[in-house]
């Protein structure tokens, strides 16, 4: 399932780079008009919202250690988000966003959207796929007649072979996939709220589990830089909304607001991008990782910046509902899932210690680390203190 793996890294990637923030709006990004939703609507619209939103950090956050340890027990190569990748990040979403924004202006949207489409079916499977396969292994009878399967596909001869794909998976693997299959033609044949919410919840998880920052450094300069971003492209100019306004495709959550009145055929929406889900999660799951590191039973900064998140987003809520405006979520979750964390590390002392600490550090730092830690406190000043002997 590496190749799957891969592939669902990379999609989810230039999900977030097209949509890092399409915020916290009302339908199409503005407070609609046509219906005047209930307060109940509302408070059932944006709870729902604020839940899809936790799910993805809580369980990509604990999927991520674990992918972490499997990855450094394979000896696999980690890939990870380095400092100058959080500097361009900002930078190449901007690119993508502009560039989106001008193939909207020049193509039509029922074509682009097709095309797109196209894409999210097969990424959304596979997101999906990857989730369910456990289950579905665990709902299938004992008896079903399972097979291993190998998918080779090289290029070149001789010296000159690469490896393109490298596949393993087996039967089971192929029924969860027809399942998802399934769900997927859903999403084509109707374009359902829910369906589009599964599979925006799949790739928020496996983007929080996958996307991994490796220092606490690195986030600082993502979030920053996402946190300017975010400022101009809302509020300095139209493309965002009117990318958002045009982009169909399940790089979002959305919430009917009036579902109380119109059930499940409800369509005036509240919805929040994968971007305000997925950009901060990456950096609390990476406080997750470290509170691992300390070898202590709390998970101190990860619930610290848990909690900031949620306060965070209940604030973009308010401002939202008070200013009836769409708003950037990250422009009040960057300020709470940074400052939180940090502060608490400042009074616990442990500030240094949380910007040196790197999931994966390289084998040169992990010998000075190792030597700090099996020599004794005064092993450097008796050698200082012999080599003073040796001088005289």
């Amino acid at each position: 399932m590496e190749e799957a793996t891969d592939i669902i890294n990379e999609g989810i990637s230039k999900i977030i780079v097209n949509e890092s923030d399409l915020g916290l709006a009302g339908e199409e990004g503005n407070v609609t008009e046509r219906f005047q939703a209930t307060p109940q609507g509302m408070a059932v619209a944006y709870g729902s919202l604020v839940l899809m939103a936790l799910l993805p950090i809580v369980l990509g956050s604990i999927r991520s250690v674990r992918h972490l340890n499997n990855q450094k027990e394979s000896g696999e190569q980690v890939e990870t988000m380095t400092g100058k990748d959080a500097m361009m990040f900002p930078l190449i979403a901007s690119a993508a966003l502009l560039g989106l924004y001008i193939f909207f202006q020049v193509f039509s949207k029922e074509y682009v959207n097709m095309l797109l489409t196209a894409y999210f079916f097969f990424l959304g499977v596979l997101a999906v796929a990857h989730l369910t396969t456990p289950i579905t292994a665990m709902l299938l009878p004992a008896g079903f007649p399972n097979e291993n399967y190998h998918l080779i596909f090289t290029q070149g001869k001789g010296d000159k072979k690469e490896e393109v794909i490298n596949f393993e998976f087996d039967r089971k693997d192929v029924v969860c996939m027809l399942l998802c299959s399934l769900l997927g033609v859903w999403y084509l044949w109707e374009k359902h709220w829910i369906a589009n919410n599964i599979f925006g919840l799949a790739f928020a998880i496996n983007g929080v589990e996958f996307l991994q920052l490796n220092t606490v450094g690195t986030g600082c300069i993502l979030l920053c830089g996402l946190f300017f971003y975010d400022i101009f492209w809302v509020f300095g100019t139209d493309v965002m909304v009117t990318v958002a306004k045009s982009f169909e495709a399940p790089i979002k959550v959305v919430f009917p607001q009036d579902l109380l009145e119109k059930g499940l055929l409800a369509n005036n929406f509240a919805m929040l991008g994968l971007g305000d889900i997925v950009i901060p999660g990456i950096f609390i799951a990476l406080l997750l990782r470290f509170d691992h590191s300390l070898n202590k039973r709390s998970r101190t900064y990860f619930g610290f910046s848990f909690a900031a998140y949620v306060m965070g987003l209940l604030l973009t809520i308010i401002v939202m509902h008070v200013f009836k405006h769409a708003q950037p979520a990250l422009l009040y979750l960057v300020p709470m899932c940074l400052g939180v964390p940090l502060f608490v590390a400042l009074v616990k002392g442990e500030l240094k210690q949380m910007f040196k600490y790197e999931d994966n550090p390289t084998p040169e730092e992990e010998t000075k680390d190792a030597i700090k830690d099996v020599s004794p406190p005064n092993a450097t000043k008796s050698v200082k203190g012999k080599e003073k002997k040796k001088a005289k």
